[in-house]
């Protein structure tokens, strides 16, 4: 088994709940050391649960120091002497006053590259932004829901996963270029950016965007979610290859071309509709999955799980979801989550 591509690489991580040490999970299943630097009360994520906190944090390292004494401040400069990276993921003001910016450790590392992860940016204030407010004030939540009913959210913690991923791309990006520095990485500004098309409609053509119903794209047609006579089935068709066939399996006529179907949505809408209610959710994604049409029935979590057990693994005493990057060659060791302070008495390597 080959060793993971990040190998070598000491990652230090400061931090709590879920955005910045979602990072660093990510990076430590390809192999990075992560050292968790936690305060004397633990990363709040302990407090909710041991198996929340086990999903962000597994095959992680655990320091705990009070990083405002000065006896923090020192162990807190030999751990970055020899280490590539420091994320963290507090408030702006919480991370200058604890020296957890490049400008405070590049005397003790001129290469470590600092990243912080913050709601609304490094230089903007401390306003809370936690994951469903940066949705409503990105405006997400105004996307998402039916357009006769009150915005809603999706049933995950979309904004602090999406910004987590970003941090680490950053990261790793200013590692492979080999020189330290000040990474700034907001929740806010990964939500816009996350809003690309929509976002660019707007800019460019002056579109709006609108919530549909039954969460339908704004222009592909049919592509959202149906009631069939079981369940419920979302179905995408993208371009009229995915048409001519849907069609042909579900006996439809007419509307060739995807500019037709935008143009007579609604009556496209009301004869496939009328056409999946012949059949369940099941029993149409077995007919069109073989012919390859975009489509599924909507699963819960507990059913999506059970049909894909490979992607549960075990680390230490927990089953959790595993890393979704796959390497050829390399299996990740998926270490149990830390105790608070675990390793408290080990000594930094040498420097780098």
């Amino acid at each position: 088994m080959t060793a993971g591509p990040l190998a070598g690489i000491r990652i230090l991580e400061v931090g709590h709940i879920l955005a910045g040490p979602y990072a660093t999970m990510m990076l430590a299943d390809l192999g990075a050391e992560v050292t968790k630097i936690e305060p004397p009360t633990g990363d709040l994520s302990r407090q909710v649960s041991d198996a929340y906190f086990a999903s962000l944090n597994r095959g992680k390292r655990s320091i705990c120091l009070d990083l405002s004494t000065e006896e923090g401040q020192q162990r807190l400069g030999e751990l970055a002497s020899v280490s590539h990276a420091l994320l963290v993921n507090l408030k702006p003001s919480a991370i200058r006053k604890f020296g957890l910016t490049y400008e405070s450790l590049r005397t003790r590392n001129d290469k470590i590259v600092c990243v912080a992860l913050t709601g609304y940016g490094l230089h903007n204030g401390d306003d809370p932004a936690f994951d469903y407010v940066i949705q409503a004030v990105t405006g997400v939540a105004a996307l998402t829901g039916d357009p006769d009913g009150p915005p809603t959210l999706p049933g995950y913690s979309a904004a602090d996963n999406s910004t987590g991923l970003t941090a680490a791309l950053g990261l790793l990006a200013q590692i492979v270029s080999g020189r330290g520095g000040q990474l700034d990485v907001s929740l806010h500004d990964v939500m816009l950016s996350q809003l690309n098309y929509r976002a660019s409609a707007y800019l460019n053509e002056g579109t709006a965007p609108r919530r549909m119903p039954h969460g339908a794209h704004s222009y592909y047609v049919p592509a959202q979610l149906f009631p069939t006579a079981d369940g419920t089935l979302a179905l995408f068709i993208t371009h009229d290859g995915f048409w001519r066939t849907f069609a042909a399996e579900a006996g439809i006529d007419g509307f060739g071309t995807m500019a037709e179907r935008a143009a007579r949505r609604d009556e496209v809408l009301e004869v496939v509709t009328a056409v999946l209610a012949g059949d369940s959710a099941s029993g149409w994604e077995r007919r069109l999955r073989p012919l390859g049409v975009p489509a599924a029935a909507v699963r819960s979590l507990p059913d999506a799980l059970e049909a894909t057990p490979d992607a549960v693994i075990t680390a230490g005493d927990f089953r959790l979801v595993g890393s979704p990057i796959r390497i050829e060659g390399y299996e990740p060791r998926y270490g149990a989550p830390p105790r608070l302070g675990e390793h408290n008495d080990d000594v930094p390597a040498p420097s780098l």
